[in-house]
């Protein structure tokens, strides 16, 4: 069974923190879009899809519990709130593309007078519950495409060897996984023979969860520092390196957890594939290139401190951007819902 990051339930929302794992596990209350920013701004919840999941649902919990007397109020809630979770973290794509659907279909109720004021707040419910399951079976649907291209050129009998960054499995979705959505859907083929996670410094989702998410589903895991990728890669046969997205620019760049671009690098070097595994919503056609990805800075206290011990001298500067951007031409594939597409040729996703 996989974890259940996100609960939601008639108008109650819980999100697993995961800044206690992996020694505590603890649900969060989200009470309404107040607690949905700050929990996606604190990294309580994180991963491009989980950030849009929870930021709709905190929406909903609102929508759910809370007394309207007009249409347009709703319409400007609507609004308003869905811009305010997206400056809670501008890098992911994913949110932004959400409140954009939900602030238009809000207008279109609101334009409509044979629409209710119970029937619009049920209509925009409807939506989100939408995006909800439509989550959850595209993270089945890219885990499924990524396997079968992975096994494309593997002998039957064989099993293979996968490396991915950061977290993209349950805990970075509504459920099931991107990246580590492909590496279930190898185990349940029975073909995979190991997966290797990075640490991910400095936040250490790899070390604190997809260590975790791995060990929780019995998957073969491997966890490795963040600077032992080349070495890896030289002594282990690593079959193909999965990653996830934050954003996708039209050219085929792509944002996602630092460190990312320097593994695509040496996965170059050692003639691995290097596959970037995203929903279609991770793609940003408003982006011409990775150049214009905003990237997130993050607090120099995630770099000094380790459980609020300091680990670095006193007065060094620091820099801790959340992400960097891998060039389009170090990566092999992009795998969507849709199936496994070059990134030269996203226009025909765009098309879809």
């Amino acid at each position: 069974m996989t974890l259940e990051a996100i609960k939601y339930d008639k108008g109650k929302l819980e999100i697993l923190d995961q800044t206690l794992l992996p020694s505590i596990t603890r649900y969060v209350t989200v009470s309404g879009v107040k607690d949905g920013w700050k929990v996606i701004n604190q990294m309580q919840v994180r991963g491009a899809p989980a950030i849009a999941m929870v930021g709709c649902l905190s929406l909903a919990v609102e929508l759910e519990n809370e007394t309207y007397s007009d249409k347009g109020i709703i319409r400007q809630e609507v609004e308003g709130k869905m811009n305010y979770l997206i400056s809670a973290r501008p890098t992911a794509v994913n949110i932004k593309k959400a409140a954009e659907k939900l602030i238009k279909h809000a207008y279109r109720l609101y334009e409509d007078d044979s629409v209710s004021i119970s029937e619009m707040i049920e209509d925009l419910l409807k939506l989100i519950h939408g995006m909800f399951k439509k989550d959850i079976d595209d993270n089945k649907k890219i885990g499924d495409f990524g396997a079968a291209e992975i096994l494309k050129y593997i002998p039957e009998n064989n099993s293979v060897r996968i490396l991915t960054h950061c977290n993209t499995g349950s805990l970075a979705t509504t459920g099931y996984g991107t990246a580590l959505g492909v590496i279930r859907s190898l185990h349940n083929k029975n073909r995979l023979g190991m997966a290797y996670c990075t640490e991910t410094r400095p936040y250490n989702q790899g070390a604190r969860l997809t260590a975790y998410e791995l060990v929780y589903e019995n998957i073969p895991g491997t966890l490795i520092c963040d600077d032992m990728v080349a070495a890896l890669m030289k002594s282990r046969e690593i079959t193909a390196v999965v990653v996830g997205a934050d954003r996708v620019a039209a050219n085929g760049d792509t944002a996602n957890k630092i460190g990312t671009y320097q593994i695509a690098i040496i996965a170059k070097y050692h003639q691995v594939p290097f596959y970037v595994a995203a929903p279609r919503t991770s793609i940003d056609f408003d982006i011409i290139s990775g150049d214009f990805i905003p990237i997130e800075e993050r607090p120099e206290r995630e770099m000094t401190h380790l459980n609020d011990q300091r680990i670095v001298a006193t007065g060094i500067q620091c820099w801790n951007p959340a992400f960097d951007v891998t060039p389009a031409n170090l990566i092999t594939g992009i795998i969507t819902e849709l199936g496994v597409i070059e990134p030269g040729a996203l226009h025909l996703v765009h098309a879809n």
